[in-house]
């Protein structure tokens, strides 16, 4: 195989991955990307996009099409995997949650003071 053919792969991969980033910085110009391999799945190329928004769905809703045709089309193992930024995930944590039908969760008593 020459070097040239080797290359295209590469070529198309990355063609992929920087229509999918201009797909999602038009929308959300903060986000920030990082490629890897899939862990479980070394073919797959995962391009997590760490977005700030309430709902990552969003996100995905926003390249499944293109992502889609990728995968299907150009057979490029191309996979979007939105995420949160970890400050805006633990802030969510830390609020409480109306409307949710389970108390907040507090400490439980230690056995070993209880009056016996």
């Amino acid at each position: 195989m020459t070097a040239e053919r080797q290359r295209q792969p590469d070529q198309r991969l990355q063609r992929g991955l920087d229509e999918l980033r201009g797909i999602i910085l038009r929308r959300y110009p903060e986000a920030t990307f990082e490629v890897s391999r899939g862990p479980d799945d070394p073919e797959a190329i995962h391009l997590t996009a760490t977005v700030d928004v309430e709902d990552t769905e969003d996100v995905v809703d926003l390249v499944i099409d293109r992502m889609m045709e990728l995968q299907i089309e150009e057979n490029l193992p191309i996979f979007v995997i939105p995420t949160r930024p970890m400050e805006r995930a633990l802030e969510e944590l830390r609020r409480p949650h109306l409307g949710s039908p389970y108390p907040p969760r507090t400490a439980s008593p230690n056995p070993h003071t209880e009056d016996r």
